[in-house]
């Protein structure tokens, strides 16, 4: 597993100098090579400001950035590449001129040398179907800043070798990056995961659930993620994630459970990508705007009685109750002015007829993600404007941050994590890639607090199933189907990371 001493990288732009810079620093002896030497010569330059601002940093000392530097040698023709054990490709993201390269690279390299895609869209298959050679063809894919992000997916292709697979994973290793395996699939481990949590947000937008800036901040601050839905696509681009959206919904030939809403690409004609062109979901025009979306300021209660189930499945949780007067609280529905309830698989609508209440007095509060940190209350249009009012001052005159929504199956918080575990469950199913290192590739490269079996363990299969079943039976849509691994594990009380047996 350490016979890769030689790397030659073919691409000299940031994923390729990057590839370069940690395969250098890993003491690794590599050969850059791009067709345009001054891109090259860029690209080293390049590696050489990085490593001196890890050195500014302590992160390094100088003596260990000079020795990474000195292991980068540039090459001009792609035949200096035949003694290297590793190729890897950072060129162009399109099909044809990766094959042309990888056929060229066949007529030079040895038998015995691996080939590597650093494609983060294509079909890894796809591209070896050229070699002769294809069983030595596999996915090494990075993350930008490659120094930084310290992930990178093997994909492993149906005739790659499972040795290849094995060094890569090795290499991996050495250079200082968390390797996943991952089956050759649309999106791999990470893009394919990423499409709950964009698509779903954008979804509760165009459903009117919310306004973008409540549901960016319902996710960052009720749920823990770095980032919203919605500032995250201002961050990429729709320029960039549109296409990835629609790429990844064809090539699972037109699966419900990745379409994208309308409101994207409507947005992406309109040339609202966000950041790059200063007005995106969030307005960029002055100079170092971060949007940063917080609640409504803190207002004195308003004097109100409250009545609240503790007991069946719309009861409030403990937690919530906690937060309310509890000395304001009636013996019974009627005798109240606000009765609010907290369903888990049912919107308010439902849970109304369900428990026969009264509709204008009734308010829903999420149950999973709802705490002194924050508090979602969700509303019906029954529900008067009054009772609205007094239950968000309620949690306000306390500091609780506190978001209305409209009428929503599952909430912001709990619908789109239900999405993302139901999606991971569907990849485990389908063997794209494992339990572990799904939520591995979860944690580093999409920045959530916990990957996404561990935090359907957390939460209960049982509970994310129940999410799933409203979803689907509210609005009878294939997106909300549960995947079989959810449905299983929730039956039988295991953990969502428990394997399959082998049969």
């Amino acid at each position: 597993m350490n016979r890769i001493q030689r790397v030659g990288v073919v691409g000299a732009g940031a994923m390729g100098r990057g590839i370069a810079q940690v395969c250098a620093s890993g003491g690794l002896i590599v050969k850059l090579y791009d067709s345009s030497q001054e891109a090259v010569s860029r690209g080293i330059q390049a590696v050489r400001d990085d490593l001196a601002q890890a050195v500014a940093k302590s992160k390094m000392s100088q003596a260990q950035a000079d020795e990474a530097l000195s292991r980068i040698h540039a090459v001009n023709d792609l035949k200096a590449l035949c003694d290297c054990d590793l190729v890897v490709e950072a060129i162009v993201e399109q099909l044809e001129p990766k094959q042309r390269l990888f056929r060229e690279l066949e007529s030079i390299l040895a038998p015995g040398s691996i080939l590597a895609t650093n494609t983060s869209s294509l079909s890894v298959t796809a591209i070896a179907s050229v070699c002769e050679l294809p069983s030595r063809v596999a996915g090494w894919h990075f993350f930008n800043p490659v120094p930084r992000m310290k992930l990178v997916e093997v994909i492993q292709a149906p005739r790659t070798a499972l040795e290849v697979v094995q060094e890569l994973v090795a290499l991996s290793k050495k250079v200082g990056h968390r390797a996943v395996v991952t089956s050759d699939s649309p999106g791999f481990v990470v893009n394919h995961a990423g499409r709950a949590y964009v698509t779903e947000g954008l979804k509760l937008l165009a459903e009117r659930t919310a306004e973008h800036h409540v549901l960016d901040a319902i996710l960052r601050i009720c749920a823990g993620i770095r980032m919203g839905p919605l500032e995250l696509l201002d961050l990429t681009g729709l320029d960039v994630s549109v296409p990835v959206m629609e790429s990844i919904h064809s090539q699972y030939y037109g699966d419900d459970r990745y379409r994208p809403v309308t409101l994207a690409r409507t947005r992406l004609h309109a040339g609202l990508l966000g950041r790059k062109s200063g007005q995106g979901f969030y307005d960029y025009s002055a100079k170092g705007v971060t949007p940063k979306s917080e609640s409504e300021q803190p207002l004195p209660s308003i004097e109100t009685t409250l009545w609240w189930p503790t007991q069946g499945p719309a009861s409030l949780p403990d937690s919530i109750a906690a937060l309310l007067p509890a000395d304001k609280r009636r013996s019974s529905p009627a005798e109240a002015d606000v009765i609010m309830v907290a369903p888990i698989g049912q919107d308010l609508s439902s849970t109304i007829v369900a428990l026969g209440l009264d509709g204008a007095k009734a308010i829903a509060v999420d149950p999973i993600f709802g705490s002194a940190a924050g508090v979602t209350l969700m509303v019906c249009p029954a529900t008067a404007a009054e009772t609205v009012e007094a239950a968000r001052r309620l949690f306000t005159s306390r500091s609780v941050p506190t978001f209305v929504i409209s009428d929503s199956p599952g909430f912001v918080a709990p619908r789109v994590v239900a999405c993302i575990v139901n999606l991971a469950c569907e990849m485990a199913q389908q063997g794209i890639s494992s339990p572990d290192d799904i939520d591995s590739a979860v944690r580093l490269a999409l920045g959530y607090p916990s990957g996404p079996f561990e935090w359907g363990d957390r939460l209960g299969a049982r509970l994310v199933l129940e999410i799933m079943q409203g979803l689907y039976s509210t609005f009878g849509d294939q997106r909300y189907r549960p995947a079989p691994w959810l449905i299983r594990r929730a039956r039988l009380g295991l953990s969502l990371s428990a394997a399959d047996r082998k049969v």
